[in-house]
């Protein structure tokens, strides 16, 4: 169980990021057509897991437009943006703000992917949702990369995430 905070008050995960060098677990998520993904639907390709508590939050939004920025640059790699969104409201997000280089998926159906990944949070006000969180898996599916920002309010480092990739 990871103890982080949301606005200085402590607030726990229901466990914890994967290990370095572990294979990441297989999920199914929900694409904004409401088509479902999984792990394997992007075998061979390197991955940033870019997941957060919601795209109402200025912090998600933020963190959505910056990967998005930098998306188009990233060569053989996808920027998944993960969260308990509804799909409906993940797309609306996403044309409102031109956003065209990441994929959206959402968890809402099951919630299993926060649970399976350790960064759903268990407590407080925004129990339910998942952490905000960057995991960086190879084109092998191997986690190479994780961080979970301990303050949720506060954007990930971009910097170290993004140069974990080369």
């Amino acid at each position: 169980m990871a103890k982080i905070t949301l606005k200085g008050n402590p607030v726990n995960t229901v466990g914890e990021l994967p290990e370095l060098g572990e294979k990441a677990k297989d999920f199914t998520l929900v694409k904004d057509d409401l088509s479902r993904v999984s792990l394997d639907d992007f075998k061979g390709q390197k991955l940033v897991l870019n997941i957060f508590p919601s795209l109402d939050t200025g912090t998600c939004a933020a963190s959505v437009r910056h990967f998005n920025k930098v998306a188009a640059d990233l060569k053989n790699t996808k920027v998944l943006c993960i969260s308990r969104d509804l799909p409906f409201a993940q797309a609306r997000f996403c044309g409102a703000e031109d956003i065209e280089n990441v994929v959206t998926l959402s968890d809402y159906a099951t919630g299993k992917f926060g649970k399976n990944y350790g960064l759903e949070i268990a407590d407080g006000p925004l129990a339910g949702l998942h952490s905000r969180v960057v995991i960086i898996l190879d084109e092998n599916g191997k986690v190479t990369y994780t961080q979970q920002v301990p303050e949720i309010v506060d954007e990930p480092n971009y910097e170290e995430a993004l140069a974990a990739l080369k």
